[in-house]
């Protein structure tokens, strides 16, 4: 049982939650709860932790799980310290990055359509695990983002992606203007969310394979990758509204790919 939050492991746990350089050096990050607990795919658990109150209430497939990988008790004062949610449920755990190439994500043989969605530079954690949890649900093939994108094992996202963080393939890359380059190459059409769209996203057809570019929350997509773009699209706009967060935005795309696909 661990007691005291001088412990090398919290110290540890401590930086994985807060920093994405520790995140990095260690190839691992932290999920926490019970649905996050039960999504991880077992050969990437590396370290349980528990509170004993937890255990004892557990189900029996949870227990199952637990002993399944090196775990740990701690003290309920101490979990309250390494959790970073607000009533914390008593498990967390320690799990392995997964990295893929660019190579997998192009050729995702579950995924139900052949649109990609590519990030540039999101910075919000809740938009970033909606626009995750959102391709899941979607069947997009997979998701690329710029360097510039909120870390995707941040805790916060973590949290908002409930578990698709495990499913939905995902990459980061360090040049996108060429990835886009090599994606029309492979003749995927492009698509750029942008206010200067000349055509409604639903006049476009996405029943090829696509890719929608989706820009900062701020200052919308940069000059340079808007111009990658095959064809600008917009969203119809009322009232005062100038446009919608990138998780809305990116929402409405994937959806309308999803009604073309059903037709």
């Amino acid at each position: 049982m661990i007691n005291s939050t001088a412990n090398h492991q919290i110290k540890n746990i401590i930086l994985l939650q807060t920093k994405a350089k520790a995140r990095n050096k260690q190839d691992s990050f932290i999920i926490e709860g019970t649905r996050m607990f039960m999504e991880v795919p077992k050969e990437r658990l590396v370290k349980t932790y528990v509170t004993e109150e937890y255990f004892k209430n557990a189900t029996e497939d949870i227990r199952e799980k637990i002993h399944l990988s090196e775990h740990e008790f701690v003290s309920e004062e101490v979990f309250k310290r390494i959790s970073d949610t607000v009533t914390p449920q008593g498990i967390l755990a320690i799990v392995r990055k997964r990295e893929i190439s660019i190579d997998e994500l192009y050729n995702n043989k579950e995924s139900k359509n052949k649109i990609l969605m590519i990030l540039e530079d999101i910075q919000d954690p809740g938009n970033l695990g909606t626009i995750i949890r959102t391709a899941e649900a979607a069947g997009i093939a997979a998701v690329i983002m710029s360097k510039g994108t909120v870390d995707i094992y941040n805790p916060k996202v973590v949290r908002s992606t409930m578990g698709t963080i495990f499913r939905v393939p995902f990459a980061y890359v360090d040049n996108l203007e060429m990835i886009i380059e090599q994606l029309k190459e492979q003749g995927v059409r492009v698509y750029a969310a942008h206010l200067k769209g000349k055509k409604y996203y639903y006049q476009a057809d996405y029943r090829q394979a696509s890719a929608f570019l989706i820009g900062n929350e701020g200052n919308g997509l940069s000059k340079n990758i808007s111009e990658k773009a095959d064809e600008l699209i917009k969203i119809p706009m009322y009232g005062k509204v100038e446009s919608l967060n990138a998780a809305c935005a990116a929402t409405i795309l994937m959806y309308e790919t999803v009604r073309q696909y059903m037709e």
